[in-house]
C-alpha cells in the first residue's frame, strides 16, 4: 500500500496567489486544503492535520505570527511563510514564532517547492529517528559520536565552539536559524546579542569547509536576518 501523498495546508487571503499555489501543488502530487483567514487555518489544522503549512502573514482577520504562535503552541507540522513583507524584522519574528522557513513574494514556484522538500524530509526524519549518529549533507558529514568532521575523505578540525555552531546549523539544515538563535544555542542567553561574535565564527568555519568562502555551498548568508546550511 502506496503511502498517502503530503497534505499543505495553504493560507493565503488573495485569491489570485492563493488558486496559483493550490494548481501548482496539486501538479506536484500534493494533496491541498486552503484557508483565506487565520481562524478557519487554525480550524483546518486541528480536523486535517496537515504535514505542512503554506502562511501568508498579512490575513484579514488576524496577523499571521499569532497564526504560527498558536499552531506551534500543538503542531510539529513544518511552517513555511510565505509574505510580501521583506524587512528583515518581520522574517526574523515569523522564525522565533515557530516557522521554519519564509519566502518572500515574487517568489518562483521551483524555490518553493525545493524548500517544501527540504521541510518534510526534516520533519520525516525528526518523526523515525531523531538519535542519528551521523549527519551527511553532500560531501559533508558529521560523525556525532565520535564528533569528527569530514568533506569528501578529509577530515576538518574544529575548535569545540565551531563544531558545536556546526551541529547546530546541520540539525537544521535546510531552515533559516536567526543571529539570537544560534547564538543562544551556542554560548548561551547571555551573548544573544553579540552578533559580531557570530560572524568572525562563521567565517573560520568557511575557511574550514568551502572550497570558495566567498562564495559557500553550504554556509548561506540570510542577510539581516542569520544562517542557513543549504542541501539544495
Amino acid at each position: 500500500m502506496s503511502e498517502p501523498l503530503p497534505l499543505v495546508l495553504v493560507v493565503e487571503d488573495e485569491a489570485q496567489m492563493r488558486r496559483f499555489i493550490c494548481v501548482s501543488l496539486t501538479n506536484h502530487e500534493y494533496r491541498v486544503i486552503e484557508a483565506e483567514r487565520g481562524q478557519l487555518a487554525l480550524d483546518l489544522a486541528t480536523s486535517h492535520n496537515p504535514d505542512l503549512v503554506l502562511l501568508d502573514l498579512g490575513l484579514p482577520d488576524m496577523d499571521g505570527l499569532t497564526v504560527t504562535q498558536a499552531l506551534r503552541s500543538w503542531m510539529r507540522a513544518p511552517i513555511i511563510v510565505i509574505s510580501a513583507r521583506g524587512q528583515e524584522d518581520d522574517k526574523i519574528r515569523a522564525l522565533d514564532a515557530g516557522a521554519d522557513d519564509y519566502v518572500t513574494k515574487p517568489f518562483s514556484m521551483g524555490e518553493l517547492l525545493a524548500r517544501m522538500r527540504v521541510a518534510l524530509r526534516h520533519s520525516a526524519e525528526r518523526g523515525s529517528d531523531g538519535g542519528t549518529s551521523t549527519i551527511t549533507i553532500a560531501d559533508l558529514r558529521i560523525d556525532l559520536v565520535a564528533r569528527l568532521v569530514f568533506v569528501g575523505e578529509d577530515e576538518i578540525h574544529l575548535t569545540p565552539n565551531e563544531y558545536k555552531l556546526l551541529v547546530v546549523l546541520a540539525r537544521n539544515a535546510g531552515k533559516v536559524l536567526t543571529h539570537q538563535q544560534l547564538l543562544r544555542e551556542v554560548w548561551g542567553p547571555n551573548h544573544a546579542n553579540d552578533t559580531q561574535y557570530l560572524r568572525v565564527y562563521m567565517g573560520q568555519l568557511r575557511h574550514k569547509l568551502e572550497k570558495i568562502p566567498a562564495q559557500p555551498r553550504y554556509l548561506v548568508t540570510e542577510p539581516g536576518v542569520g544562517y542557513r546550511l543549504r542541501e539544495e
